[in-house]
């Protein structure tokens, strides 16, 4: 009876241990298999760059608008009926090509009317010029003075011969008056001929200025008539028609047809600060004055503009409100791609700095205030290092503490990892 008492609890006490131990295997097997899944998940592939050393230029960057060297507006500078356009809009021109045609007709009338007065006036001044009324006056008044001569010497000749009454004083008297006479026509003659020839030079001045004149009105035609043909007085763009063929245009104010401005070279205006200014001009860090800069444009979709431009012109003075000072750059534009109006940065280096530690701009994080990157050591694990950054070089940012030349720092993938964890570096081929 007590050996099976003992049986019977050995059976009994058998079913729990048996669920336990099942319970226990079944726990330690699904333990493994929990952590055969997590070595199994691969670390996040991030992309690295190396953190270089070597001598770079250091660049200053500005935001600058473009403009065109010259900007012309075409304008109607005569009345008349717009007859014909010769362009396409928005098109480059050559300088004297010719762009606009107006009605010429009436300025063709205008002109021939001129050049018939212009012939009439110097007609007249060759007529007032031959001087007739002169010459016949001086003939008569040569006559008078042969006729008072005859008659002076006829009184000096009776005057001895009436003392000695060789000759009566009736005859003596007679020749008195007849010199009297011829003494009165040579003065009246000598008053006719000295107000005509005073009449004559007025005559002749008059029509000599009617022949300024009417030259002048000759020229005025032939510059209206010439008005009507517009050439273009630069190469470049030309902007959008602001009048149809088949209008009139000119009446009262010179009528706005078109606008063109040079295409090549384009300026670019941008403003720098005092501090920079110093940057541009001083020998020491430069190099060179601000006249032998070169200067990158960067255009709005980060594409480089391939040619560089030049400095142009430094504003007089610095303006008092902003502290900033304006400055003009060139660039040669061939083709007219760069259209003024267009907002772009310009970079120039300003100096050069030996032996730097360069680290890509992109791998520079900030987080209140402070500057980090995510650095990658030999065995892939990333740790967050703070560092203390200097100028700027191109794409790369100088480095003044924190990093060391050949250790690798994420630059893409930052997102998906944090510090303690271990990545699968790739250098992005």
């Amino acid at each position: 009876m007590k050996i099976l008492h003992m049986r019977n609890l050995s059976g009994s006490l058998a079913a729990p241990v048996l669920v336990a131990a099942l319970t226990i295997s079944s726990g330690c097997s699904k333990s493994k298999g929990g952590g055969h899944t997590a070595a199994q998940t691969a670390p996040p592939t991030v992309i690295v760059a190396s953190v270089n050393q070597k001598t770079v230029p250091i660049y200053s960057e500005y935001v600058g608008q473009t403009r065109a060297d010259n900007t012309v507006e075409l304008r109607a500078r005569v009345e008349g009926v717009l007859q014909k356009v010769y362009f396409r809009e928005g098109s480059p021109v050559k300088k004297g090509q010719i762009l606009f045609t107006i009605d010429k007709r009436p300025f063709e009338a205008s002109l021939q009317s001129a050049k018939a007065i212009a012939a009439k006036a110097v007609a007249d001044l060759a007529q007032a010029q031959q001087r007739t009324d002169v010459l016949q006056a001086q003939a008569q008044l040569a006559e008078a003075q042969a006729v008072f001569t005859k008659t002076d010497q006829d009184v000096k000749r009776l005057t001895p011969l009436a003392r000695e009454k060789a000759v009566t004083e009736q005859d003596l008297d007679a020749a008195i008056a007849q010199q009297k006479s011829a003494k009165a026509t040579v003065d009246a003659r000598q008053a006719n001929l000295t107000n005509l020839e005073a009449a004559v030079k007025y005559t002749i001045e008059r029509a000599r200025a009617e022949v300024s004149a009417a030259n002048a009105r000759v020229t005025q035609a032939a510059l209206d008539l010439s008005f009507c043909d517009i050439h273009s007085p630069l190469s470049g763009t030309i902007g959008f028609l602001q009048v149809d063929e088949g209008n009139l245009v000119g009446r009262g104010d010179a009528t706005l047809l078109a606008t063109v401005s040079a295409s090549d070279p384009l300026l670019v205006d941008f403003s720098v600060s005092e501090i920079e200014y110093l940057k541009l001009t001083d020998p020491e860090t430069v190099g060179h004055r601000a006249g032998a800069l070169r200067f990158d444009l960067i255009l709005s979709d980060e594409s480089l503009h391939p040619y560089q431009g030049t400095f142009r012109v430094l504003d007089r003075t610095v303006d008092p409100t902003t502290g900033t000072v304006k400055v003009e750059a060139t660039f040669p534009n061939p083709g007219g791609y760069l259209r003024p109006g267009q907002f772009a940065r310009l970079r120039v280096a300003v100096a050069e700095r030996e032996n730097a530690i360069l680290v890509p701009q992109r791998a520079v994080q900030e987080l209140q205030g402070s500057k980090t990157v995510m650095v990658v050591d030999a065995q892939n694990m990333v740790s967050v290092r703070s560092i203390k950054l200097g100028d700027k070089s191109d794409k790369d940012v100088v480095v003044l503490d924190g990093l060391n030349p050949g250790e690798r720092v994420i630059v893409e993938g930052m997102q998906k990892v944090r510090a303690g964890i271990q990545v699968n570096p790739s250098t992005g081929g």
